[in-house]
């Protein structure tokens, strides 16, 4: 809409189309995040696969399901959506338009036949481009081949669900799937026609072309040719063994301060000098992002980058205390830039589950060795030494355990209640790990009830597998959706100067605004040995103070926290008050 502006579409309910894709996505985790997206007034295009899946909607009959799910090495879901039983695994793209159904006010059968049509048409169009000749089969969704004749066979199903206006769930293209899946079931319980795909009609096109030809299509079809947005994570599939120092090769050499001062232009365009430390591995996938070099690591740092060195009593006695309790801090553990600032404030991040790592990030400077038992006494010390301190507001955060059933919610959640025992006017904010996908494993963090639980998206899609392989985008922002479902405040962070551009943080935020996250961190990038990314550009204040705007009043975020020095748990009671303003937490403001 010519010369409306973001804020004003945005109240209209007429927001851009953001089309992403999101690669191999588990249907539990894109589940969360479609309710939660469903519950908003943006217009998404969620695009990926999943592993093998059998959903049942609202008509399934169980009886259409041949097998037991876990007997072939899949799972089985009930959705809310219409239809009946659907499969859906790797080869398979799928695609879930969460958005505001133009024309479509009310959901009844007449709005939900015109939307179903207009998503068969969105297919349609993308197999004609193909060269493959596909039509509607009368009284049948979905989109087939040889609709009118003998041998009519399904390519793509179609099972929706539209309310007020708002759309969910979506359609199934089998583009190199495995046939053999759909015999263990009736596909959407028709029992007298086949299943086909792509590969098996002698079409050899990538799930790349095909998902840029239905992106296409979407956009003209589901947006009326208006305005949307393209953000992918990487399409290269990356070896999860990470980067040299998770393989027992050490972190490399610290990056020393050097003289603080602008650089000039010849520093800005000077490339990583060869044998600057980074992996042949890190180095690939960084490449097949698209990043390539990144500033020498011993160009000096902008004026803006420059952090005082100055430790006060209060820094000394934090210190002391939580070293004479055996206390990790992620200020000390990951070299944070605003330590001095915080901890003479009297202000401490505690690292709960020691302080090694099952991940390796590209970026993080904790340990990645193999981590040690858990130690069931750690809540107790940190509820004492918070108690000592007197501290208002405290931040608990965690290293990723995988080696543990739960990830270690439970020890996360006990620390909440130990600080809430020993300090109960003392807010807390959790920033956890993605407990690798689990949601019972969230909801036991949930139900302590953390006045802030804090999740990173970290950077954006593209750069997800390159700098933190063992997570993903998509996982990220269910683990916001479902703690927002549980009416928590969620707050979420970014890096940038690895490799992203503008445009691309706004497409990111815009993706945790839908979401309804409340609080956002945005911060530069410093690269903390010559093992880890390298820095590819500093950002200015300027482009910071720009984000901000946009990300407030465009697109509606509460509160964001952004500047070069900025950090996840930087002036976090700060950032709940200006978030909330009712919340009351002891002392000064």
């Amino acid at each position: 809409m010519i010369g409306t502006s973001p804020r004003a579409r945005r109240e209209q309910g007429d927001s851009p189309l953001h089309v992403r894709w999101l690669g191999r996505v588990p249907y539990e985790e894109s589940l969360d995040l479609q309710r939660q997206l469903f519950t908003g007034r943006s217009n998404h295009l969620l695009l990926l696969e999943h592993p093998p899946v059998y959903t049942m909607g609202v008509r399934a009959k169980p009886e259409h399901l041949l097998v037991h799910p876990e007997s072939v090495g899949a799972q089985v879901f009930k959705a809310d959506r219409g239809g009946d039983v659907t499969f859906h695994g790797p080869g398979q793209l799928v695609g879930y338009p969460i958005m505001n159904v133009p024309g479509h006010r009310g959901g009844g059968m007449a709005d939900t036949l015109a939307y179903v049509r207009s998503v068969e048409e969105i297919i349609i169009s993308a197999l004609a481009d193909l060269g493959l000749q596909a039509d509607r089969l009368p009284e049948q969704p979905g989109v087939w081949l040889d609709h009118d004749g003998p041998n009519a066979r399904k390519i793509a199903a179609i099972g929706v669900r539209l309310s007020r206006g708002r759309s969910m769930h979506g359609f199934s293209l089998n583009v190199d799937v495995d046939l053999d899946w759909f015999a263990h079931m009736i596909p959407c319980g028709i029992a007298d026609k086949g299943v086909t795909s792509l590969r098996n009609e002698g079409v050899s096109a990538t799930m790349e072309e095909v998902v840029n030809l239905v992106a296409s299509h979407a956009t003209k079809v589901l947006s009326g040719g208006g305005l949307a947005t393209r953000q992918d994570v990487a399409w290269r599939q990356v070896d999860s063994d990470l980067s040299a120092f998770s393989r027992g090769e050490g972190p490399g050499e610290p990056i020393k301060p050097e003289r603080s001062r602008a650089p000039d232009q010849a520093e800005v365009a000077r490339s990583t000098t060869p044998g600057s430390g980074v992996s042949v591995r890190l180095g690939g996938r960084l490449a097949s992002a698209g990043v390539h070099g990144g500033l020498d690591v011993r160009a000096p740092k902008p004026d803006w980058m420059r952090v005082k060195l100055k430790t006060e009593p209060k820094f000394r006695e934090l210190q002391q205390r939580s070293r004479r309790l055996n206390l990790a801090t992620v200020c000390e553990e990951a070299g944070c830039p605003n330590i001095f600032e915080c901890w003479n404030e009297g202000t401490a991040t505690y690292m709960l589950l020691g302080n090694r790592c099952t991940r390796a990030c590209g970026f993080c400077l904790v340990d990645t060795r193999k981590p040690g038992a858990v130690d069931n006494q750690e809540p107790d010390r940190i509820a004492q030494v918070i108690a000592e301190l007197g501290l208002d507001f405290v931040v608990l955060t965690m290293v990723a355990r995988d080696d543990l059933a739960d990830g270690g919610a439970s020890l996360v959640a006990r620390t909440i209640e130990a600080v809430r025992t020993e300090s109960p006017g003392t807010g807390v904010e959790v920033l956890i790990s993605d407990l690798n996908g689990q949601a019972a494993s969230l909801q036991v963090i949930i139900e302590s009830h953390p006045d802030v639980l804090n999740h990173n998206i970290e950077t954006v899609p593209r750069l997800q597998r390159a700098v933190r392989p063992s997570a993903g985008y998509a996982r990220s922002l269910a683990v916001l959706a479902r703690a927002k479902r549980a009416n928590l405040i969620t707050k979420s962070g970014l890096i940038v100067g690895m490799g992203e551009g503008f445009d691309e943080v706004v497409a990111t935020l815009s993706d945790l605004a839908a979401l309804g996250v409340d609080i956002v961190t945005i911060g530069q990038y410093l690269r903390p040995t010559t093992h880890h990314v390298p820095v590819h550009r500093w950002w200015t204040p300027d482009e910071f103070d720009a984000l901000k705007t946009i990300g407030e009043s465009e697109l509606g975020i509460v509160h964001i926290e952004a500047s070069p020095l900025t950090r996840s748990s930087h002036h976090a009671a700060a950032a709940l008050r200006a978030a909330r303003p009712e919340i009351l937490l002891r002392g000064p403001a």
